[in-house]
């Protein structure tokens, strides 16, 4: 089995490692345009090109799905990709995890980058998901860029100014841009402080990753445990930034 992924950069990681858990064997095809990021500041338009150009070059490889790993692309980008490649090819949106992380009532904080906050996009969800619990939105301006350089020093300070922003008393934290999940573990140590005791964050790279594998059409094609990595089509090796983060470690483990 061979799935793809698509991304401005290394934010679909998280899936990646996520599939690579749920199918070892798994052949996997990394499709980004990092210098290009981030893609929030870019018209719908532009961000529409972007990733097709991504899925398009991923598509080549005759992948058995294709993961939008972006949130941003999936707001934008996700009907075009559908039109161009399904049936042939199935392809799977990100969706920021507003329903589970309201079902117990909140108090919730959707942690997101500047273009998604606020937006229709994630107001309708808010509306159609959170029911009566209490959600706030929390830009986070400039961490995807810190998370996608690897920059330290960036991430804590990124991390720590929506940190500030989070209501005291938030139950739970959703991840709204897939750059986050790189550095759930130290949101969750910003936030916890002032958070309820019970706090739980919540991601969508486990939840895309099971939908990804429901939806390829021959699910009973092995795989050998590839990995394929393109920036703008062109094909090279995970960026040295992708290697500090333990989500990369089953990506590039010897096969078993």
């Amino acid at each position: 089995m061979k799935i793809a992924l698509m991304d401005s950069g290394i934010g679909l990681l998280a899936a990646a490692a996520a599939l690579r858990t749920l199918r070892p064997d798994v052949d996997l095809v990394l499709s980004s345009n990092p210098a290009s990021m981030p893609w929030g500041p870019h018209t719908p338009e532009e961000i529409t090109e972007l990733a097709l150009g991504c899925a398009r070059a991923a598509a080549e490889y005759r992948p058995d799905a294709l993961i939008v790993a972006c949130n941003t692309a999936s707001v934008h980008a996700l009907a075009a990709l559908r039109a161009e490649l399904e049936p042939g090819l199935p392809v799977i949106g990100t969706v920021p995890a507003i329903k589970p992380a309201t079902a117990l009532g909140g108090p919730v904080a959707i942690w997101a980058t500047p273009a998604t906050t606020g937006s229709a996009y994630q107001r309708g969800l808010i509306r159609d998901f959170a029911g009566t619990a209490a959600v706030t939105e929390v830009a986070c301006p400039g961490l995807a860029d810190a998370v996608e350089h690897g920059d330290d020093a960036a991430i804590e300070a990124a991390i720590a100014d929506a940190a500030a922003r989070t209501p005291a008393g938030t139950a739970a934290v959703v991840l709204g841009c897939t750059h986050y999940e790189l550095v759930a573990d130290r949101i969750r140590t910003a936030v916890a402080p002032t958070a309820l005791p019970t706090l739980t964050l919540h991601g969508s790279a486990e939840p895309v990753a099971a939908q990804a594998l429901r939806r390829v059409l021959d699910p009973t094609r092995e795989g050998t445990a590839t990995l394929t990595v393109l920036h703008a089509g062109t094909p090279t090796t995970l960026p040295p930034a992708a290697l500090a983060y333990p989500q990369t470690l089953p990506l590039t483990a010897p096969t078993p």
